[in-house]
């Protein structure tokens, strides 16, 4: 009210503080949308189940925003692979051949591959099993890849 009564010294202060607060805003959206993208490719990277100690640094509506992105992109590789869906998350990076030598970092118990095949994959056992079938376990640390 002082500005348009005649204080003009006022209007340079009332739009310098209106340029400070719009650009707090573009840096906390910017901030924002860096986390969105960072919770996308950790849907990509650990799978759908997020581990405990990165659930806990999260608020709630990044774990609600992480939950509604997990099952639209559950959704999609379902409508996409035909009867048993597709799953895009295995080959992040193409693979060189189709059987890998893992070796076990920690007792997961009975593992089933396609052909029915049943193994156990102890402490430090070390197998030769399809990369397609143990790529999610390599990102959650129950397997290791052997490079020869």
């Amino acid at each position: 009210s002082d500005a348009k009564s005649g204080r003009t010294e006022l209007i340079f202060l009332i739009r310098f503080r209106h340029c400070c607060l719009l650009r707090n805003q573009r840096c906390i959206l910017a901030y924002l949308y860096d986390r969105l993208l960072r919770i996308r490719a950790l849907r990509w990277e650990c799978g759908s189940v997020l581990p405990n100690t990165i659930q806990f640094h999260m608020s709630a509506e990044e774990v609600e925003w992480f939950n509604c992105y997990k099952k639209s992109l559950a959704t999609y590789m379902r409508s996409v692979g035909g009867e048993e869906g597709l799953d895009l998350t295995q080959d992040l990076k193409p693979p060189k051949s189709l059987y890998i030598e893992v070796r076990c970092l920690r007792d997961y118990g009975e593992f089933e591959i396609d052909d029915g095949t049943t193994i156990l994959l102890k402490k430090n056992s070390q197998h030769f099993l399809p990369r397609w079938k143990c790529e999610q376990l390599i990102r959650q640390g129950v397997l290791e890849h052997i490079l020869v």
